[in-house]
């Protein structure tokens, strides 16, 4: 039987009322879709047990649709000098809007389990394919050039989802020539994963970095999401997102990339590790 989204969504605060507390509170945006950074950030806190509050990032009234539109998120600029989401607040110390900035904060908060490898070179070597996926460039930043591409020109002229679309390709830097390099950039940071993850399994380890579990396994498991969404039992998104230029592979280049052994991987992260089903 499916689940009722409205029946995992958790209650989120205001900005408003969330700079009125103390403690970690993170903006997540209400969505009701595995968004990778968000999915990344709340699957760290979740691993490491940490409470936090979650944040509405429009402003109070504003629809989920609206959110980066018409002023919508003119609190969230005011609070965190920026208008993208997740963002992580701790007390009164600068916000936290970057993926490494986050796992730096969470692993103060709580160092156990460390998910940043103790060996200089497993740390190196997890950041770097971090940063593949999901740093500016990398795999998450290609893929959103497919949801402004030819895609937005098949949706009606007055839908709410052409406008939003269109405002996330002019933000995010879309154009043709982003587009025509977006599939070589994902299928070039798969084959990174995959070898690793090859290279890791040949010498008996379950993981993508040294012999535990580290934030790239993390990073991964949700960055898949964006290319192949869990099932509806387990994460029960929004459905109309369950489009290849939203959330699956556009071309069949990107398809063969994703390997079995990738899916694999992002299965067992998330039913040794993460939270099931998601919750939005």
């Amino acid at each position: 039987m499916a689940i009722a989204i409205d029946d995992i969504k958790r209650h989120y605060v205001t900005i408003a009322e969330a700079r009125r507390m103390d403690g970690l509170r993170i903006v997540l945006g209400a969505f009701t879709v595995p968004g990778p950074w968000h999915e990344a950030c709340k699957g760290i806190c979740y691993v490491k047990g940490l409470d936090y509050t979650p944040v509405r990032s429009a402003n109070e009234g504003a629809s989920d649709l609206q959110i980066g539109m018409g002023g919508s998120q003119s609190e969230l600029v005011e609070w965190t000098a920026q208008s993208s989401a997740p963002v992580m607040v701790w007390n009164d110390e600068r916000p936290r809007a970057l993926w490494n900035d986050q796992l730096y904060l969470a692993e103060r908060l709580q160092p156990e389990p460390s998910l940043i490898p103790a060996a200089p070179e497993d740390r190196v070597r997890m950041f770097g394919l971090a940063n593949e996926l999901m740093g500016e460039g990398g795999l998450l930043f290609h893929k959103r050039h497919f949801m402004a591409g030819p895609f937005v020109d098949s949706l009606p002229e007055d839908s709410p989802a052409r406008t939003l679309m269109s405002f996330l390709g002019q933000k995010y830097g879309y154009n043709e020539q982003a587009l025509a390099r977006a599939t070589g950039r994902i299928v070039e940071a798969l084959k990174l994963i995959d070898t690793q993850l090859s290279s890791q399994q040949a010498r008996g380890r379950r993981y993508l970095v040294g012999e535990t579990l580290s934030a790239l396994d993390i990073y991964w498991a949700t960055s898949c999401g964006f290319l192949d969404p869990l099932p509806e039992d387990l994460c029960p998104m929004v459905s109309d997102f369950r489009a290849p230029y939203l959330y699956g592979t556009p071309n069949a280049e990107i398809e063969r990339a994703l390997t079995p052994a990738l899916r694999r991987h992002r299965d067992f992260v998330y039913e040794q590790h993460l939270e099931l089903p998601i919750v939005f």
